[in-house]
Parts: structure tokens; C-alpha cells; sequence
């Protein structure tokens, strides 16, 4: 995967809300850091045989991990925050 695509459509979408975020890539995948209504959220992209995300958007202090089609699942979690 090139470098800068890791997670490039969860990061336009937080740039089209004009949300700031830290974004950072290790060995082909992508971090998120960002906060939202002062609550701090992460996105870790992992590969582990398939490749996935581990997050926090969904239950704020717990983590779990997401599988599949993960950056359309992650925005339709942040757009469930309305």
C-alpha cells in the first residue's frame, strides 16, 4: 500500500467536518487520533492475516475491533453521533 493511502477515507471525511486530527503510519497502516465533544477517539489499522481496525468509536472507553469493509463502517459509527 502506498504511503498517505492508509485510511484515506475516514481522513477525508473528518477533513470535510473540518475536524483537527493526528494522523500517523507505520509499516503500512494507518493511526487516527481525534477528539470529538472533548472525548478523545483512536483508529489503530492492524494486519493480522486480514486486515482491520481497532477502535474506540463506537463504545468511548472499550475497544474493539472492525474487519471488512472497516472505513465505511467507522463513518457510518461517526455519523451515528447526530
Amino acid at each position: 500500500m502506498e504511503s498517505g493511502t492508509c485510511l484515506k477515507r475516514i481522513r477525508a471525511y473528518l477533513e470535510k467536518r473540518g475536524w483537527e486530527y493526528e494522523y500517523h503510519e507505520e509499516d503500512g497502516c494507518g493511526s487516527i487520533d481525534f477528539s470529538y465533544r472533548g472525548v478523545p477517539y483512536h483508529i489503530w489499522e492492524f494486519e493480522e492475516g486480514e486486515r482491520g481496525v481497532e477502535t474506540n468509536l463506537q463504545h468511548g472507553g472499550r475497544q474493539e475491533e472492525v474487519l471488512g469493509d472497516y472505513e465505511t463502517k467507522l463513518i457510518e459509527m461517526i455519523e451515528s453521533w447526530k
